[in-house]
């Protein structure tokens, strides 16, 4: 089964995932982003998610990480804990 590493913003609105977007496409530091701005526990880790298994994660959260190009930066990903920026670290 396929595994992954990730790390992600969480945030209320699509307009604030897109502001921190655009300050990440500028050079921001997205591990300090995390810290400041995500609402998840994993925050405090700078988004840091871990390695976690193909489907212990919400589907479109899951999509991301397990389909689209690794090391960038994707979203916002809506889900239903709000909207998400994500950044696979790497995939195995």
């Amino acid at each position: 089964m396929a595994k992954a590493c990730a790390c992600h913003i969480l945030v209320k609105t699509s307009e604030e995932a897109e502001n921190l977007k655009q300050l990440l496409a500028k050079g921001a530091s997205f591990h300090e982003l995390a810290k400041k701005h995500s609402l998840c526990p994993s925050g405090k880790k700078g988004g840091d998610l871990g390695e976690f298994r193909s489907g212990q994660m919400v589907k479109p959260f899951d999509d991301v990480v397990f389909k689209k190009p690794i090391l960038e930066i994707h979203g916002p990903v809506k889900t239903q804990f709000g909207f998400h920026l994500i950044k696979t670290l790497y995939r195995a």
